[in-house]
């Protein structure tokens, strides 16, 4: 996994001293400061110098990889495709020292450069938060060329780049009848990526988010140090970086937590018109020892020929019944579910299947089932990408919003959010679904809500272009504010998830009682605050002694 630390060139040692000059000239600038929550921490830096400088800086670094400073345009986008912030750079890395030695450079300017880094993976960020203006990105797919590791024993692991991919490590994997044990809806992001925030999808109920199945992960700090950490070695900065939104280190490796793969999912669907029986069987299914192996929900509001739609994925239980009956002008709910097997495993995956559904109280005409192979059930929703490209629907402004609602408002939240906010069909799922705090790691950066079972609630709305020219983002915008206007001021007590705000104010709110040992882990492992700008929660410093 690496050294614990890195040893840098002589040339870049060299370097440092060139810079040293033009630090001595721009030190004759004052500091301009900040009212910032720590007098320990941070204040804001010195006038910049001239971008010329720094980049004659990094061309003379010595690199496996290579910087690119034109044609950029691709860095300053993402998924979200609401905010643009175009970088000076673009390191393309080959090597873990690539990334070492740029930050490195980049701390070594100290409070004479405004410039920022950001790890980049495969571009799935909301709002910016990979994005650095003027700074650089570090484009993290490069780094993926190593060989993925995969280990096999009482507890077996694979070692993999944090700029691969999960649909990658899900195919290497399956060579050895192995696979990981929690997913993301959407196999297409990177390793470093997920981590950075939780990685959650429908198993996790049964297994915990991605970042409580990693081992081992190697790190590059905000001073250029690569740190190999684990819950036994160096854990303050391992439990940090997970969850902890790329501000303690860049994650270049991870040893991921593996189990025996299954070969086929039996992928069920059913529908609710009452969202107190939704949840109640959701709380069941995820409490219950022999239970689906993934589970999760959503909400359709007004939806056409909805049990239609399905019949291209699913087959109805009973097909009379199934086309007799009406979605429109109804908010329904979609409790979604899988069961894995193997082929000579069908009749008692059956029995199983049958005897968990006869507990639950779904409508009975809205039964729909099918079986896939476990990669295409995993790779789902890669399919729906794929189609959505080809209408030029994918690339699109997609202003979502995830939130954690805890158990005991879920029904106060469902009952505004869909009575009154949102009273028509959206462009997007609503994806809806609870989980169990016990699975959880509560060491790591992340913050859930204060109960043991919450929910997660995603509003996956897409600004698309309409027949009046509009794409609807400002609606879409105005909708989210309500619901969180509407959280607040019921004081639900919930929590985003991917989290994006404005001010330091506000993440000084999210994080809680928790606030001060996140700051305390930026002042040790990225005192300048160099890394991940785009999540606007420091901005570039020195330390205040």
């Amino acid at each position: 996994m690496g050294s614990p630390m890195y040893s840098f060139h002589n040339q870049n040692n060299i370097l440092y001293l060139k810079l040293f000059f033009i630090l001595l000239f721009m030190g004759c600038i004052p500091d301009r400061t900040t009212n910032l929550p720590s007098n320990q921490l941070l204040a804001t830096p010195t006038i910049s110098p001239p971008s010329l400088n720094l980049t004659s800086a990094l061309e003379t670094l010595s690199l496996d990889g290579y910087f690119t400073f034109k044609n950029n345009h691709h860095a300053a986008k993402d998924f979200g495709n609401t905010f643009q912030s175009l970088p000076l750079a673009v390191l393309h890395p080959k090597s873990v020292s690539d990334i070492s030695s740029t930050i490195k450079l980049i701390f070594e300017l100290g409070s004479a450069s405004e410039v920022t880094v950001a790890a980049r993976g495969h571009g799935h960020s909301l709002q910016g938060q990979a994005q650095a203006q003027g700074g650089l990105v570090i484009n993290m797919e490069s780094l993926k060329a190593q060989q993925m590791q995969v280990h096999i024993g009482e507890q077996p692991y694979v070692d993999v780049s944090g700029g691969e991919l999960w649909i990658n490590i899900l195919h290497e994997t399956l060579k050895h009848g192995l696979s990981p044990k929690s997913w993301t809806d959407y196999l297409h992001l990177t390793v470093g990526g997920t981590l950075s925030y939780a990685g959650i999808s429908g198993q996790a109920f049964r297994h915990g988010p991605q970042i409580n199945n990693v081992y081992q992960l190697e790190v590059v700090t905000g001073q250029g140090e690569v740190i190999t950490c684990s819950e036994n070695n160096s854990p303050d900065l391992f439990y940090g970086v997970l969850g902890g939104l790329g501000q303690f280190g860049i994650i270049t490796q991870a040893r991921i937590s593996l189990e025996p793969a299954p070969k086929m999912v039996k992928w069920i669907r059913v529908l609710y018109s009452d969202f107190s029986s939704f949840s109640k069987d959701q709380e069941f299914l995820i409490s219950s020892e022999n239970s689906f192996d993934y589970i999760e929900g959503f909400v359709i509001i007004n939806r056409t020929g909805l049990l239609n739609n399905w019949r291209s994925s699913f087959n109805p239980k009973d097909p009379m019944q199934a086309s007799k009956f009406n979605s429109d002008g109804r908010t329904l709910y979609c409790l979604e579910m899988a069961k894995h097997f193997n082929p000579n495993e069908t009749d008692v995956m059956d029995q199983r299947t049958e005897s968990l559904l006869l507990l639950l109280h779904y409508i009975p005409s809205t039964l729909f089932l099918s079986e896939v192979s476990y990669v295409e059930f995993l790779d789902r929703v890669h399919l729906s990408e794929l189609k959505l490209r080809t209408k030029g629907l994918w690339e699109v402004p997609h202003p979502w919003m995830n939130l954690l609602i805890p158990k005991s408002k879920i029904h106060d939240f469902a009952d505004e959010i869909f009575g009154n906010i949102l009273t028509d069909n959206i462009n997007g799922p609503i994806l809806m679904y609870p989980v169990n705090k016990t699975m959880w790691n509560n060491n790591t950066s992340l913050v859930t809500p204060d109960e043991d079972v919450f929910y997660l609630v995603a509003f996956l709305s897409s600004a698309v272009p309409s027949s009046k020219g509009t794409d609807g983002l400002d609606q879409i915008l105005i909708q989210n504010r309500r619901i969180l206007e509407y959280c607040d001021r019921a004081q639900l007590g919930i929590k985003q998830y991917l989290p994006y705000y404005r001010t330091q104010q506000e993440w000084k709110a999210h994080f809680g009682p928790r606030w001060q040992a996140f700051i305390q882990r930026k002042s040790s492992y990225d005192p300048l605050a160099i890394l991940a700008p785009g999540q606007r929660i420091f901005q570039k410093a020195i330390p205040i002694l």
